[in-house]
């Protein structure tokens, strides 16, 4: 840039004065100031513009990047698909016979292990975990009848 010191901006103001006049001289300067803010602004904003578009740019190069990766992953999860679904359909007529009797057999065991009634109390029971029962101050014992008596009617007598 150019080096201005005290003596050159000094030289520079008497001729000024000399050139422009005593009377005109504060409009010049002020209007001056003006066009060198305005230059200021627009070196400002052709910076920020050319950064941005290197920004732009850049952000290209990584998303090319990036779907040519995607592209590459997704070629080999198909072709690791395609090699599993066809171990699958060998395997799948081996064990087609064995796996209509384990459905039936699982059927059968399903059945008889559904109870009803008084005896299902265990399979409700055991439907929420203990941890919840305990965070939530859900009972997870069962007191009988002539215990929860005998519990109550304790604590009151003591009292």
């Amino acid at each position: 840039m150019i080096d201005l010191g005290v003596s050159k901006l000094a030289l520079i103001a008497v001729v000024a004065l000399v050139v422009v006049g005593p009377e005109r001289l504060p409009k010049v300067a002020r209007m001056a100031g003006n066009l060198f803010g305005r230059a200021q602004r627009y070196m400002a904003d052709v910076k920020s513009e050319v950064n941005r578009q290197m920004e732009i740019e850049e952000f290209k190069k990584l998303r090319e990047e990036s779907t040519a990766v995607l592209k590459e992953v997704e070629s080999s999860i198909n072709s690791t698909v395609q090699e599993a679904s066809a171990n699958l359909s060998d395997q799948a007529d081996i064990y087609e016979s064995n796996f209509t009797k384990s459905i039936l057999d699982e059927k059968e065991v399903l059945r008889k292990s559904m109870r009803q009634g008084r005896a299902s109390w265990g399979i409700k029971r055991t439907a929420r975990p203990l941890w919840f029962k305990r965070s939530a101050g859900i009972r997870a014992r069962v007191q009988s009848g002539a215990a929860r008596m005998k519990r109550f009617h304790h604590s009151a007598n003591s009292k």
